[in-house]
């Protein structure tokens, strides 16, 4: 089964908005074996929709629209979706009457454009919304299926996943189905780990690996399309096994887990605790170290030191130490380092201190010098 995904929305092609839409969308087809050809990304045009529309459906047996549902004048799917199948638009009852209640609980009256939600292809299956006020809708055409979804992820994730998705698959058992496993490396930019596995990169399917460069980590994604899910477990094991006997030494951690959480991990696992210092930075690493859950058991305590006067006064570095080398430099940083552990009696103290920018760099210090202590 082929799909295609339509994303509607002038402010998705002006970069206003991210897609994640797609994304989440993608993840969920290869999950149950629906092979996703095809992304594509259209304004509020209603030509140029329809256009859309009709070269994907050449192409796809399930064509997946979202936005574009909304009772504005620019939310123009449903109308495409009408004029391009021939399907008059039809009051449904069952939607205005959500509608109004929809409203009512909101202690506001229906709004005279919001009856346009009503309004759906003749023939179409009907998803409610449980959440907002746009459903979801099938509409079937030639043999093929036109899936229109709302555009907030927060509505459209629950209806895909509990009544759009069981639909599309019904039926299906014994077909194929797609799985993955994402190993996660750090320590080694992507052209060593692509040399490392390059025999890897080139497999062909059912079984293929892909390289994926991030913020500070290289990816490597194995999937493999089997009959059940115990077959495509054993392939993708045993791809696994030849990655991690080459790269055992720098994989932090697998599918959704991050850094942090391999920090949290090993902190757990040492019986150790740690303490930020922050000045450039303005927090973010303290962020991110308690974003792992259970993070009270290992994270003590996180100052951001903007101002010299609370690296002396607070977290105890010298000023001798910033009037000779700055406040930007290594003996601050590792003086910082070394004061947050003192102050909260943690095992591990970390001290950052920079230059973010835009302004404040020297010809010595550019903007974006940074020095990181761990005490």
């Amino acid at each position: 089964m082929k799909a295609e995904i339509i994303s509607v929305g002038t402010e998705l092609l002006l970069g206003h908005i991210i897609n994640t839409n797609a994304a989440f969308l993608g993840r969920e087809l290869a999950a149950s074996g629906i092979d996703l050809y095809r992304i594509t990304t259209v304004g509020d045009n209603i030509e140029r929709l329809k256009k859309c529309l009709e070269t994907a459906l050449e192409r796809a047996d399930i064509v997946i629209t979202t936005g574009g549902l909304g009772p504005t004048i620019d939310d123009i799917t449903i109308r495409a979706v009408s004029e391009l199948t021939g399907k008059k638009l039809v009051l449904n009852r069952s939607i205005l009457n959500r509608l109004n209640k929809y409203f009512r609980s909101r202690g506001i009256g229906s709004p005279c454009d919001g009856k346009r939600q009503a309004y759906v292809p003749e023939g179409a299956m009907i998803f409610d919304n449980k959440i907002g006020t746009a459903p979801g809708i099938i509409v079937g055409f030639k043999g093929k299926k036109i899936v229109c979804l709302p555009g907030p992820p927060r509505e459209i994730e629950p209806i895909f996943t509990n009544d759009i998705l069981p639909y599309i698959t019904n039926g299906r058992a014994g077909k194929e189905l797609i799985k993955s496993r994402t190993i996660k490396i750090s320590g080694l930019p992507e052209s060593r780990v692509n040399a490392i596995v390059k025999d890897l990169l080139i497999l062909k399917p059912p079984t293929t690996v892909g390289i994926y460069a991030k913020l500070g980590e290289v990816d490597l994604k194995i999937m493999a399309k089997a009959v059940n899910e115990a077959s495509a477990k054993k392939a993708i094991f045993s791809i696994e096994k030849k990655i991690c006997a080459r790269l055992e030494k720098y994989i932090f951690g697998y599918d959704n887990e991050n850094i942090e959480d391999a920090v949290a991990r090993n902190l757990f696992k040492k019986k150790k605790t740690i303490a930020m210092a922050e000045s450039c930075t303005g927090g973010l690493i303290s962020n991110r170290l308690t974003n792992s859950s259970g993070s009270s058991g290992y994270f003590i305590a996180g100052i951001v030191a903007y101002s010299n006067s609370i690296k002396e006064r607070v977290i105890g570095v010298e000023s001798g130490l910033i009037r000779k080398y700055g406040a930007v430099s290594k003996e601050v940083a590792i003086a910082m380092a070394d004061g947050i552990r003192c102050l909260t009696r943690s095992d591990i103290g970390i001290g950052v201190t920079g230059i973010a920018g835009p302004t404040g760099g020297t010809r010595s210090k550019p903007v974006g010098s940074v020095y990181a202590a761990v005490v």
